[in-house]
């Protein structure tokens, strides 16, 4: 697992990254651990707890991390990523202003709706479901709704479509590029803030952490097999 260099002090600690601060440059960083959700040692990329360790997990989620954010700006979306150090598992990021709300996109049922709405997992979307939860392990990520996150301050007038908007357009980028690993997505929430100028920016990751996917044979792979699976198939087109 990384360890915190020397210099650089901890933000927040995460349940899979940790934010840090280099204390000579000012700079910020994410360290990717290799903790990873789920319950009772089982990985799901929908819990809110972590369900185990895995050795390199952190390493491999920055590799993929980076590959998507790059194919994100290639396709326009602003995001925080700066670079990698990947010896040292650290992810450099602009400092935005990060909005504590999860959007979420699907495109079939799976999870926390089959749940809540006695719905069969697999049932295709069109046009995709989306949800707007608020970041908050202690309240069971509810859903939050426009006027919510306006009189909350979260976000103002108008905000609510254009990250909606934002997010549909990442979905549709990661859909692709998945099918082109044979991997169907299936859902994926994501985070996001603001710059100075108030653009809309993807924070945090993008890895098998934050969706759903399946594979050629029909199975739902969990994150760490996913992880692995991508992780192939980004070696394999270098």
């Amino acid at each position: 697992m990384s360890s915190i260099p020397d210099n650089f002090k901890s933000l927040y600690s995460g349940k899979t990254k940790e934010v840090l601060a280099d204390t000579q440059t000012g700079d910020t960083y994410l360290l990717y651990k290799d903790s990873a959700t789920g319950n009772d040692g089982v990985f799901d990329p929908g819990s809110n707890t972590v369900g185990g360790s895995v050795d390199g997990k952190g390493k491999i989620g920055l590799v993929i991390s980076a590959y998507f954010f790059e194919l994100l700006e290639q396709h326009g979306t602003l995001t925080h990523f700066l670079g990698a150090d990947l010896d040292r598992g650290l992810m450099k990021v602009r400092q935005v202003d990060v909005v504590p709300l999860e959007f979420i996109l699907r495109y079939y049922t799976a999870g926390s709706i089959c749940r809540r709405f006695d719905l069969e997992p697999g049932i295709p979307f069109d046009p995709p479901y989306t949800e707007v939860t608020l970041k908050s392990d202690e309240q069971g990520d509810p859903l939050i709704d426009e006027r919510l996150c306006i009189m909350k301050g979260y976000l103002q007038p108008g905000e609510y479509d254009q990250a909606l908007d934002t997010l549909s357009r990442i979905a549709a980028v990661l859909r692709s590029e998945l099918a082109a690993m044979n991997l169907i997505l299936i859902d994926l929430k994501i985070e996001l803030g603001f710059d100075q100028d108030r653009n809309i920016v993807l924070v945090d990751e993008v890895t098998p952490d934050i969706w759903r996917v399946q594979d050629s044979n029909g199975n739902i792979p969990n994150q760490i097999d996913c992880a692995n699976l991508i992780l192939e198939r980004i070696e394999q087109a270098v």
